[in-house]
């Protein structure tokens, strides 16, 4: 049985859209004032029928008091990773420490290429990707003087300047199902970030299973990374506590929530009675 030493929280996937104009705002404090955790947002920046995700995070943070804020998750192809990377550690210091890094490598290509994007194949996207990562941390990693040389053959910095250093150590959740991303998440990366819907039974152990072996080879201890899952509404509490009794899972994230009342019932109904039940279960156990 999996404990990878996380307590339990919840939070909202939020669509961006931009009629009514400030629905995803709405729905954003409504998960802030029901006590949710996280407040995370599509990203689609080719659509003009959504907001882009980094303004509506940005405005969010502003109007909002305790909620952590990610992509769910960040279309790389489309957001330069020295770029993003000084973007979501000026959020994270304006916010008091609630910046998360949800990202994926790459999706919908013909309209990322529309948008003047590179297209690329699904493996010189994972290892982009891969690229990314060393990108951020060291942009983010103001203890070191020297320029910073990082990257590779898709996306790379010759000498840029480090810092703006966040005010926590943001975490980088990647969205992942086959094989070499979830090797890439065991190795470098702080989370697993898929969707239920997405899924087949047994798939998130399975993935967890990839991971755990993965951080193993390099020496990481597999219960630094953070478990999550997109769910839809219809999952009851005794699927979730199933799900982070059996399978890790500590952060779930509701699908589907652009109705203020889906957000209040997941998280003053669903949300405290998982926890209980979960807290009870691990405590019987020791």
């Amino acid at each position: 049985m999996p404990d990878y030493h996380h307590r339990l929280r919840f939070g909202s996937f939020i669509t961006p859209t931009v009629s009514p104009v400030h629905h995803a705002l709405d729905m954003a404090k409504a998960s802030d004032d029901a006590g949710l955790d996280v407040v995370t947002f599509q990203d689609h920046p080719y659509n003009s029928s959504l907001h882009d995700t980094w303004t509506l995070m940005t405005w969010v943070a502003a109007q909002t008091s305790h909620v952590h804020l990610s992509g769910n998750v960040l279309n790389l192809a489309l957001r330069p990773p020295a770029v993003l990377a000084r973007a979501v550690s000026s959020l994270d210091l304006l916010s008091g420490g609630r910046a998360a890094l949800g990202l994926g490598a790459g999706y919908f290509w013909d309209a990322v290429a529309t948008m003047g994007g590179r297209k690329l194949g699904h493996a010189d996207a994972i290892t982009g990707l891969e690229e990314s990562l060393a990108i951020f941390r060291g942009i983010w990693d103001t203890t070191l003087r020297t320029p910073l040389v990082a990257g590779g053959g898709f996306y790379s910095v010759e000498g840029a300047q480090r810092g703006p250093a966040p005010a926590h150590d943001i975490p980088i959740w990647l969205g992942a199902y086959k094989p070499r991303m979830l090797r890439l998440i065991g190795r470098k990366a702080d989370g697993w970030l898929p969707g239920l819907p997405a899924m087949q039974p047994g798939d998130y152990a399975r993935g967890n299973e990839v991971i755990d072996a993965a951080a193993a080879s390099v020496g990481r201890d597999p219960r630094d990374i953070t478990r999550l899952l997109n769910i839809t509404p219809n999952e009851s509490a005794d699927d979730l506590v199933r799900l982070a009794l059996e399978d890790g899972v500590s952060i779930f994230i509701l699908l589907g929530a652009d109705d203020s009342r889906v957000i209040r019932h997941f998280a003053e109904r669903i949300a405290p009675e998982v926890r209980e039940r979960v807290a009870a279960a691990r405590a019987g156990e020791k």
